[in-house]
């Protein structure tokens, strides 16, 4: 425990931990079943940086407030360090310029919204279910 939570004390310890239906993106073979799949079912990408600072925030921001149910769409995770192939690729398949952290929701094989940073949290993903 930090100093200041010992002074304070801490909420974040008896805090429940979100865990969202992340399907792990780490394969090139995924893009074609993602693109696939956008015609049935909403395809949700986020593309995390594991050494910024700011996309571990703004991930933490999005866990917190996500409120979608495992049925209403497919939620992807792709750490972009690890598959620099993939997170290339997804910028060639879909068009859209690579950032970090980065949200792309895709319906009918293309990205309809985009946004990056702390523009991620603004999106409100219920209008694309």
């Amino acid at each position: 425990m930090g100093l200041i939570n010992k002074i304070f004390g801490s909420t974040i310890e008896n805090k429940e931990e979100k865990v969202l239906p992340w399907i792990a993106l780490n394969a090139l073979s995924q893009l074609d079943d993602i693109k696939e799949k956008s015609s049935i079912k909403t395809q949700v990408v986020f593309k995390h940086s594991t050494r910024c600072g700011i996309s571990r925030m703004v991930v933490n921001q999005f866990v917190d407030a996500y409120d979608l149910e495992e049925e209403d769409l497919d939620l992807y995770f792709l750490d972009l360090l690890k598959y620099r192939d993939v997170s290339n690729e997804v910028e060639y398949k879909f068009q859209v310029m690579h950032e970090s952290p980065q949200l792309l929701i895709i319906k009918n094989g293309v990205v309809i919204n985009h946004a990056s940073h702390g523009s991620i949290n603004e999106i409100d993903l219920t209008r694309f279910v």
